[in-house]
């Protein structure tokens, strides 16, 4: 997951980050609000969260914003105002989901959590396809119940793949979840992990399927070919 943070706080934003990132997810910080009205950057963020309190144009501008524009993504608002009427003017701006500070970062991660799953249309952690087995609490991947140990780059991969189960994942959209990993990461780093993937679960029926000119898809292989990568088309 690929997380926009907005907060102008440097130890909060710092605390937050680092926590996030301990989950395996990839956060991009700001601390300038204008930054976060750049044509664009919204779209390529998985979930936001938002400080009310910033110093120029506030967050519930922000989000107004961003939701005229026609973002869609999941927006949690992190805010000091604690009084109902600020809550339901939230809300009604288009926020998803409303924290208040001081806050425990547990329950920010939890409230993350349960955000990506309404959005997904998942109500449990975990993924499937064919018996690989992704829990995305613990960010661990199983076969038949043993581990399959994979890099956080790996894992961000197979985890999108997982995702988007029998539909193509395009190389732009994978460059863009995982940009922040590596500055220089590219459509041929894309290429380069693709295969590590492929080599991995050759033996595990899954195979990642390459769709010319598109992208990639993920799918469950009931007979696999002798070579244990599925064929271009």
């Amino acid at each position: 997951m690929r997380i926009l943070l907005v907060e102008d706080d440097p130890a909060l934003s710092l605390g937050v980050a680092r926590a996030l990132e301990r989950e395996g997810w990839q956060v991009d910080l700001l601390v300038d609000e204008r930054q976060a009205c750049a044509p664009g950057l919204i779209e390529q963020f998985d979930l936001a969260v938002l400080d009310l309190g910033l110093p120029g144009m506030d967050g519930m501008s922000v989000l107004r914003l961003w939701r005229s524009n026609g973002a869609r993504l999941p927006v949690l608002l992190l805010t000091a105002r604690d009084e109902l009427r600020d809550r339901v003017a939230g809300l009604n701006a288009g926020a998803d989901d409303y924290l208040v500070k001081p806050f425990d970062l547990s329950e920010l991660i939890a409230r993350l959590r349960a955000l990506k799953r309404r959005a997904e249309g998942r109500v449990s952690e975990t993924l499937q396809v064919g018996e690989l087995l992704m829990d995305l609490d613990h960010r661990e991947l199983s076969h038949r119940g043993e581990p399959v140990r994979l890099s956080p780059r790996e894992f961000a991969l197979t985890e999108m793949l997982m995702q988007r189960v029998g539909r193509v994942v395009g190389k732009e959209a994978i460059v863009a979840r995982l940009s922040s990993w590596e500055a220089d990461f590219s459509e041929n780093s894309v290429e380069v992990y693709v295969h590590r993937l492929r080599k991995r679960f050759c033996s595990l029926g899954v195979a990642i399927r390459t769709v010319r000119g598109f992208g990639y898809v993920l799918e469950a292989c009931e007979g696999m070919p002798a070579d244990g990568i599925a064929h271009e088309t």
